[in-house]
């Protein structure tokens, strides 16, 4: 966001030429491990349901996908977007790396993208296989869907923003309670492993002229559904936002919330599909 304590620094001669150079990207992700699209059509034809977790409006709730399966997240009454945390479910310490992903495939994910697991793992949990909101693009304001640039609503920045203001119901909360109810683990505990999210169907993007995050109305309706591919055991924990669609605030009651509801599919097979080992970097950062 531009500051106003810049409005007296004086441009250089060069400013423009300076501009204009144009830019390169980070981290090309050509080389990256991505499902074949035929074996990910094979794979969806015969799939086999074998739980389901209705997440209730302005709640969370967790959910177990074994390595190999695929699960699905749809929004079922009205438009609804959800905040996704993946683990490994044997290992709360490795954990869905938003920053990582969007840096490998950019702010928002669809069809083909990876989820990343934190440092020293570095490795994919799981693929998006299937995504009905595909259609959506980038709109004329920036604007795309199942963003990794938000960091989840939370009780804290909104006590911060509403001089005071004490909410429960922010995803973090409730990604905390229900990962406390999970493992077992004390609040506080399991806060700690709550990390920033995969906004399933919420609609952001950043303004163009403050570089702000927004967010708009988000596109979903009943049926639409984005589809994963688990490529390790994973404990999910999705929180249906209080935001609702996300069109106006979050952090409040006042949005009309409805369920999501989270499935878990056997395939028929996997052909000699295995799960990723972990990143390969040998630690020693260079330390003899």
């Amino acid at each position: 966001m531009p500051s106003p304590l810049n409005a007296s620094i004086p441009a250089p001669p060069d400013a423009q030429d300076r501009r204009a150079v144009p830019p390169v990207i980070c981290y090309p992700a050509d080389s990256l491990p991505m499902p074949d699209a035929a074996w990910i059509k094979g794979l969806r034809a015969d799939l086999t349901k074998i739980s389901e977790t209705l997440v209730p409006p302005r709640e969370a709730a967790c959910f177990k996908v074994p390595a190999g399966h695929v699960f699905r997240i749809t929004s079922t009454e009205g438009p609804q977007v959800g905040d996704l945390n993946l683990w490994n479910a044997d290992d709360l310490s490795e954990r869905f790396y938003s920053g990582k992903t969007r840096a490998l495939h950019g702010t928002h994910i669809t069809t083909g993208h990876g989820m990343w697991s934190s440092f020293p793992h570095l490795r994919p949990m799981a693929h998006v296989i299937h995504d009905t909101l595909g259609w959506y693009g980038i709109d004329a304001f920036g604007g795309s869907v199942h963003d990794v640039i938000g960091t989840r609503c939370d009780p804290y920045t909104h006590n911060l923003l509403s001089d005071g203001g004490q909410y429960h119901h922010c995803c973090h909360s409730n990604l905390t309670r229900v990962l406390a109810n999970e493992t077992g683990l004390p609040l506080q505990a399991a806060e700690a492993h709550v990390h920033d999210v995969l906004n399933v169907f919420m609609c952001t993007g950043f303004t163009r002229d403050t570089g702000q995050y927004f967010m708009k109305a988000s596109p979903v309706r009943p049926g639409d559904y984005i589809e994963f591919f688990a490529e390790i055991d994973l404990l999910g924990g999705l929180s249906a936002c209080p935001g609702g669609d996300c069109s106006a605030e979050h952090s409040s009651d006042s949005a009309a919330c409805y369920p999501l509801l989270v499935e878990v599919f056997a395939p028929a097979e996997t052909g000699d599909w295995t799960p990723p080992e972990p990143n390969g970097y040998d630690r020693t950062h260079g330390v003899d």
